[in-house]
């Protein structure tokens, strides 16, 4: 049981006072988009000092994993080797991310196999696969969290583009969402848009002085939709890749609510702050809406198309304060952690990592106590029977090992 210290990203579409907040660090102006807790090799934590304690002052957490891999646990380690299976951060958008989609393990592998053999740098910014690992992943609110993921059905898109005022070239650029074959015409519509032809860029320019002119006043799915363009307009002027987007189910997360992001799923988160669990890997195609590096070809080839509804969850109560996030991952875990009386943390065979963001928590393992206070973590070693003891209001959370 250790102090564990994360590793800030400052991306450009980052707030600037959410996490500095949580951490209990002054702002310094900068966006702070990403807080890393794990031990991925491109911004691994730091465990504090063993002899004076100092924390962030010890040993990376994946070299001290190399070294040390029973702290992983033997479950995790018979199916993923001596690499932490997941990665956790906080993230918090004040402008939207961009279009992206993370592949399967089978096409990671291939993926991966293929650039090395291609010789393609891992630093270059087209090299598109990093690693050979997947990278599903779930995003947890802590404020109102707005999101798109995954396609809604055709016919719902196209009422929504029809309530606003008619925009002809608009409708000649989603003709074939008409067709009988949805997710055919879907990936049509979508590779146009995302190609950006000076058809489609014509038509941006169209619907959004019809979405402007709506959103003064407009109400209702309609309305939401009308600002969903114009704010997409204001964060990437002129990237036709908007049209993509606005086909796209948009989903409002309340704080505790989850929507995780299979295979395939193209998403983009818009804005809020959220504790976000993947895979720990750095395999990500994107479409539009950055400045990035874009593969068209390579985002469709891994897309899952198909329209589908996305419903958010909350965790289910699995011991008094504890509930747990239902996924299907095999590669990571997440628990909520809102104790009001002493328990004991769960899973207790494989490495866990402990992240308080309101509130505080005494640890207690064996003859050894830590206490972790808001924006802090701690690395829970396998085998670790770990309790805890919660100040009035805490909130927390628990990541570990999905299998």
């Amino acid at each position: 049981m250790r102090s564990l210290t994360g590793r800030v990203q400052h991306y450009a579409w980052g707030s600037t006072d959410a996490i500095p907040r949580i951490l209990g660090t002054p702002p310094d102006g900068t966006p702070w988009a990403e807080y890393w807790l794990g031990a991925h090799a491109s911004a691994p934590s730091a465990l504090d000092d063993p002899q004076s304690g100092e924390v962030g002052s010890g040993d990376v957490l994946d070299e001290y994993l190399a070294r040390h891999g029973e702290e992983i646990g033997d479950v995790s380690r018979a199916t993923f080797g001596e690499r932490l299976p997941y990665l956790v951060k906080i993230l918090s958008a004040a402008h939207s991310l961009s279009l992206q989609a993370h592949p399967s393990r089978a096409q990671a592998q291939a993926g991966f196999a293929a650039e090395n053999a291609a010789g393609i740098p891992l630093d270059v910014p087209e090299r598109l696969f990093r690693d050979d690992w997947p990278k599903p992943e779930m995003i947890v609110a802590l404020t109102d969290f707005d999101a798109l993921s995954g396609f809604r059905d055709p016919a719902e898109s196209l009422a929504l583009f029809a309530a606003l005022d008619p925009v002809p070239l608009v409708d000649q650029v989603l003709e074939p969402l008409r067709q009988s074959d949805p997710a055919t015409g879907l990936a049509a519509v979508i590779r146009d848009c995302l190609t950006g032809s000076n058809r489609v860029r014509a038509a941006l320019t169209q619907l959004l002085d019809a979405a402007r002119s709506y959103r003064a006043d407009g109400v209702g799915p309609a309305g939401e939709f009308a600002r969903t363009a114009v704010d997409l307009a204001t964060d990437h002027p002129g990237d036709p890749s908007i049209l993509a987007a606005l086909l796209m189910n948009r989903v409002r997360l309340s704080p505790g609510e989850q929507i995780h992001q299979p295979a395939g799923t193209i998403h983009a988160y818009l804005q809020g702050t959220g504790i976000e669990i993947m895979a720990n890997s750095d395999n990500v195609m994107r479409g539009g809406l950055t400045a990035k590096h874009v593969d068209i070809d390579a985002l469709l080839t891994i897309a899952d198309l198909e329209p589908h509804p996305v419903v958010p969850s909350l965790a289910q109560p699995c011991a008094p304060g504890i509930a747990l996030y239902q996924t299907p991952y095999p590669e990571f875990r997440l628990w909520r952690l809102t104790p009001s009386e002493p328990v004991e943390l769960p899973d207790t065979e494989r490495g866990r990592i402990l992240l308080v963001i309101e509130g505080s928590l005494d640890c207690s393992a064996g003859n050894q106590n830590l206490t972790v206070t808001a924006g802090g973590s701690a690395w829970l070693a396998a085998g670790e029977k770990v309790a805890i003891c919660a100040a009035p209001d805490t909130l927390a959370f628990l990541a570990g090992p999905g299998i």
